[in-house]
């Protein structure tokens, strides 16, 4: 049986490659969504080009990691008897978030494999910040656990949210502008 250093290491390092293509996925799903006001033959081109990439990387990184990641979680509860801590159910509750979050992610890519792009590229920019947002809590929860209250910890999350949706606002005005 792996000690647990070890069960840890391993577990991060699959958080981390996961991550990478939760941060990495939804750009290629903007990308291809500003591909299609392209002219042709650009516009077929990138589109083709840029599914592969998503391919590639929903399939070889982002799936088999969120896999692995959850395989080591499980294995490092069931070691560790973390589950019966509180901030150990709150943190469950964002990484059941994040799986959902994760979902919605195959639903976009399926429909871009198919060439349907149902959200703008400002709305898969919002979506993108979802993953920080979750991985701002996630983290934050695992290292401090029960020093922070709930009241700075909605906070934060709050102001987080307002910064990074202020940074999409203020994007969309400067590539408004340059236009």
């Amino acid at each position: 049986m792996l000690e647990y250093p070890y069960l840890k290491a391993l577990h991060i390092i699959f958080v981390v490659n996961w991550f990478a293509g939760l941060f990495y996925l939804p750009r290629l799903f903007i990308y291809a969504r500003e591909a299609q006001d392209k002219p042709e033959p650009e516009r077929s081109i990138l589109i083709r080009q840029l599914q592969v990439m998503q391919h590639k990387l929903w399939y070889i990184i982002t799936w088999p990691s969120a896999v692995i990641t959850l395989i080591f979680g499980v294995w490092l509860l069931v070691q560790t008897g973390f589950i019966a801590q509180p901030w150990m159910h709150i943190k469950l509750a964002f990484v059941v978030a994040l799986y959902i979050y994760h979902y919605t992610l195959h639903i976009i890519f399926l429909q871009q494999q198919k060439g349907i792009f149902k959200y703008t590229s400002t709305q898969l920019r919002i979506w993108n910040e979802v993953a920080t947002v979750l991985l701002f809590a996630i983290v934050f929860l695992v290292v401090v656990k029960t020093s922070l209250s709930w009241l700075t910890g909605l906070a934060g999350l709050f102001v987080l949210v307002v910064l990074l949706m202020s940074g999409i606002k203020l994007y969309q005005r400067i590539r408004e502008k340059n236009q």
